[in-house]
C-alpha cells in the first residue's frame, strides 16, 4: 500500500487526469481515452480514496456523475439526479456486488430486470398534463442542456400521452443512432468530405446538440426508455418491471431485449446471450445493466458515491482487432507533454475504421515491448480513441524497431531532441515519465492554453471554445490568453470570422470582460500550471490571497501548505520563473483582471454557518455564479434539501426539491431576494 504522501499525490494526479477525460467526453464530445483505460484510470482514484479516506474531498470524480452541462441551449435542473453506475467487469466482480447487497438487505430473495447498456446519449423527459414539456441532457447529473427541440425531431418520442397518465412525470432513455443509419450518415459525410463520426454514441450526441433542428431531423435518431425518474399526483407500479410495462402503455419505446431476471444465475446467463449475440444487435451496446427490480428495494439501498447501489453495469469484453504499426507519431499536449501515438493500417473495429490509436508513454511502450512495424492488438468497446494492447511477437520477422522517442525527435541541424511542433528543446523532469517542450509560447501548447483559459473551470468565457480558439490563434488574432483582453480593439477583424456576427461578436466581449472578476482560484487554474488542478488552485489562493504573493514564495514556503509536495512547488516555481509567463500576467494586470483578493477569517464573513440549495433556473445570474457569490460570502452549497439546509433558493420549474423544504419547513427564497440578500452583505 502506498504511503499517505504518495497516496495524497498520486490522488491529485489522477483527479487531474480524469477531470481533463470528463470534460473532454462529456462537454466536448471529443475524448482523447478509451472508456477501458478511464475506468482503469476511476477505479484506481476509488482504491487510493478507500485505502485513504483523509484524502477523500466533494469534488472528487469519484463522487461526481459527469462534467458540467454547456449552457447554449438553456439549462434544465433534473427533479432527482441522473446517477452514473459503477462497473463490473468479470462473473467475479458481478458476484461480488450481489453479495454486498443481499447483506445490506438482509436476504438474497429478490429478482432482477436486465437491460442492454446502449452506447449513446442519455436524457431526461418531463411530460406536463399528457403533453411533452422539456428534454435535457444528463449533464453533471443535477443540471442538463435543454435540447427539447431538438428531441421533438425523434419520431419515436411520444409529444402526446394518455390523459390518465400522471400530471407531471419524468422519464428517463437513451438516444442512439442505429448502426445502418450510422454507416449511411459517414458515407454522406465522406462524399460531402466532411469528417467522419468515431462512432454511433459520438454521432448521437452530436446530433442532439446541434443548434439548428433541421439539422437533427435528416439523422435518423431512435430513442429507448428505460425508467421512470419522478411522478406526482398519481400512484404508478411498485416494480422496476411492471413500471417498463406501464410506460410501454403510454406509448413510449421500451427495449424489447429487456428481461426480467429470478436470481444472479439468470442475469449471468442473460449477460453470456448478449456477449455472444452483440453483433447481432442494430445499435452499439457496450455491456448490460441489472437492476434491482423492486422499487422498495432500490429505495432502501440507496446511492454511494453518487452511484445507486440496486444497479451495476456489466461490460462486455472489449472488441479487438489486429493490424501493423506503420510508425509511432508525436503530438504535443497543453503543458507541453510530448504524447506518442499509434499510426496503423486501416482496421475495422467493431465496425469502425481505426487509422490511430493511443499510446502512453515511452515507458508503456517499452514495457508493453511494443516495435514499429509490429503486428499489434488494437482494442476498443464504443470508445472514440482506441488503444493499443499489445505487439503480436509471434509475427515478427526481425524487422520491427524499438521506439526511442528522443531519437524520433532529434534535429540533426540544431544536435539536440527538439519539440516536433517548434523545435524548442525538450526535458524530462526528475521522476517523471513524460518528456516536455520547453518553450512556454510553443503554438501546440499556446492555443490548448488559450481553450483551457476559457473554459467552464477556468474563467468562463462563453463563445470561446476548442474551435474558435483555434481559429482566433491560427489568425493571428491572439498568440496567448492575455491577447483575449485586447479582442475589444480588434471588432472589425473579428466580425470578418466565419460564424461570428454582430450578436455573437459582442456576446464574446462580454463574457471577456465579466471574467475580469473571477475569484482568485479560477485565475490560478486558469493559468495551465502543470500539476495544479482546481482544488490545489482553490488552496493556493486561499492560503496566498494574490497572484504575486504565489509568484514570489519559495520552495519551503510552498512546501508548508498542507499537501503541497516538491513536484508541484517546483512547477509553480518554474512556471513563474519564465518571462513569457511574467509578461502574460503583467498584461492581465494591465488590463484589469483580479489578480488578488483579501484575506478574510471563514467564521468573519457574514453568511458563515449557512448552507443554500439552489433548484430551478434562473434569469439574472447562472447557478455557478450565484453559488461562488454564496461561497465568497462565506455560506456553503448542499446538493439536497436536509434539516441543515437554512435556505432553498427557487427559480423557475425548482422540482421535488421544493416539496421537500415545505415539509421540512425550510426557508425558502427566491431569485431576488437572494440577489437581496448577496448586495446587502457584500
Amino acid at each position: 500500500m502506498a504511503s499517505p504522501e504518495e497516496a495524497q499525490k498520486k490522488i491529485a494526479e489522477l483527479k487531474a487526469q480524469i477531470n481533463h477525460h470528463n470534460y473532454r467526453y462529456y462537454v466536448l464530445d471529443s475524448p482523447e481515452i478509451s472508456d477501458a483505460e478511464y475506468d482503469v484510470l476511476l477505479r484506481e482514484l476509488k482504491q487510493l480514496e478507500a485505502q485513504h479516506p483523509q484524502f477523500l474531498t466533494a469534488d472528487s470524480p469519484t463522487q461526481r456523475v459527469g462534467a458540467e452541462p454547456l449552457e447554449a441551449f438553456g439549462v434544465v435542473e433534473h427533479p432527482t439526479p441522473l446517477l452514473s453506475l459503477g462497473n463490473a467487469f468479470s462473473g467475479d466482480e458481478l458476484s461480488a456486488w450481489h453479495t454486498r447487497i443481499s447483506r445490506l438487505l438482509g436476504h438474497a430473495s429478490f429478482d432482477f430486470v436486465g437491460e442492454h447498456k446502449i452506447d449513446g446519449l442519455a436524457v431526461a423527459l418531463t411530460y406536463v398534463n399528457g403533453r411533452f414539456a422539456t428534454g435535457a441532457t444528463r449533464g453533471d447529473g443535477f443540471r442538463g442542456e435543454d435540447i427539447t427541440q431538438n428531441l421533438r425531431t425523434i419520431r419515436s418520442l411520444p409529444l402526446a400521452v394518455p390523459q390518465d397518465a400522471p400530471p407531471r412525470f419524468e422519464v428517463r432513455g437513451e438516444v442512439y443512432l442505429p448502426l445502418a443509419g450510422f454507416h449511411k450518415l459517414n458515407r454522406e459525410r465522406e462524399e460531402a468530405g466532411l469528417p467522419l463520426f468515431a462512432n454511433p454514441r459520438n454521432a448521437a450526441a452530436g446530433s442532439v446538440r446541434q443548434l439548428d433542428p433541421r439539422i437533427t431531423t435528416r439523422r435518423p435518431l431512435d430513442i429507448y426508455i428505460y425508467m421512470l425518474g419522478s411522478a406526482e399526483g398519481k400512484a404508478t407500479p411498485s416494480t422496476h418491471w411492471e413500471t417498463l410495462e406501464y410506460l410501454k402503455s403510454l406509448g413510449f419505446k421500451v427495449n424489447p431485449n429487456n428481461r426480467r431476471l429470478d436470481d444472479i444465475k439468470q442475469v449471468e446467463d442473460y449477460y453470456q446471450t448478449w456477449v455472444e449475440k452483440r453483433e447481432k444487435l442494430h445499435y452499439e451496446a457496450d455491456g448490460i445493466v441489472v437492476k434491482v427490480n423492486q422499487l422498495e428495494l432500490q429505495q432502501r439501498l440507496g446511492d454511494v458515491g453518487r452511484e445507486p447501489r440496486w444497479a451495476i453495469a456489466y461490460k462486455f469484453p472489449a472488441v479487438q482487432g489486429t493490424t501493423r504499426l506503420i510508425d509511432i507519431g508525436i503530438s504535443v499536449g497543453r503543458t507541453g507533454t510530448l504524447n506518442p501515438y499509434a499510426i496503423l493500417e486501416p482496421v475495422s473495429v467493431g465496425g469502425v475504421t481505426i487509422r490511430q490509436a493511443a499510446l502512453h508513454n515511452e515507458d508503456d511502450i517499452r514495457r508493453k515491448d511494443i516495435r514499429i512495424g509490429d503486428t499489434v492488438i488494437i482494442q476498443r468497446a464504443g470508445e472514440v480513441i482506441p488503444a493499443v494492447v499489445g505487439p503480436v511477437t509471434s509475427q515478427r520477422t526481425g524487422k520491427e524497431k524499438e521506439f526511442k522517442l528522443l531519437e524520433k525527435v532529434f534535429d540533426k541541424e540544431k544536435g539536440h531532441p527538439a519539440c516536433p511542433v517548434c523545435g524548442s528543446e525538450v526535458f524530462q523532469p526528475e521522476g517523471e515519465v513524460m518528456y516536455y517542450c520547453s518553450n512556454a509560447a510553443c503554438p501546440a501548447q499556446a492555443q490548448q492554453r488559450i481553450e483551457h483559459f476559457a473554459s467552464r473551470g477556468a474563467m468562463d468565457i462563453r463563445g470561446i471554445g476548442e474551435n474558435l480558439s483555434a481559429t482566433l490563434y491560427e489568425k493571428g488574432l491572439i498568440k496567448d490568453i492575455a491577447d483575449i483582453y485586447y479582442l475589444k480593439d480588434r471588432k472589425e477583424q473579428l466580425l470578418e470570422l466565419e460564424k461570428m456576427g454582430e450578436k455573437s461578436v459582442s456576446n464574446m466581449l462580454d463574457a471577456i470582460e465579466k471574467s475580469k472578476n473571477r475569484p482568485l482560484a479560477r485565475v490560478i487554474f486558469a493559468l495551465g500550471v502543470r500539476h495544479i488542478g482546481e482544488e490545489t488552485a482553490e488552496l493556493l489562493a486561499r492560503e496566498s490571497h494574490s497572484l504575486d504573493a504565489l509568484a514570489e514564495a519559495s520552495r519551503e514556503e510552498l512546501m508548508s501548505i498542507e499537501t503541497i509536495g516538491p513536484k508541484i512547488a517546483d512547477s509553480i516555481i518554474a512556471f513563474f520563473r519564465q518571462e513569457t509567463n511574467r509578461d502574460i500576467i503583467k498584461r492581465l494586470r494591465e488590463s484589469r483582471v483580479k489578480l488578488e483578493e483579501k484575506p478574510v477569517k471563514a467564521e468573519a464573513l457574514p453568511l458563515a454557518g449557512m448552507e443554500f440549495v439552489l433548484t430551478g433556473t434562473f434569469k439574472t445570474f447562472s447557478r455557478k455564479e450565484a453559488e461562488e457569490r454564496i461561497k465568497t460570502l462565506g455560506g456553503t452549497i448542499g446538493s439536497s434539501v436536509t434539516r441543515k439546509t437554512t435556505y432553498l433558493v427557487v427559480g423557475t420549474d425548482p422540482g421535488s426539491k421544493l416539496d421537500k423544504a415545505r415539509s421540512l419547513g425550510t426557508k425558502i427564497m427566491n431569485e431576488t431576494e437572494l440577489q437581496n440578500l448577496l448586495n446587502q452583505k457584500a
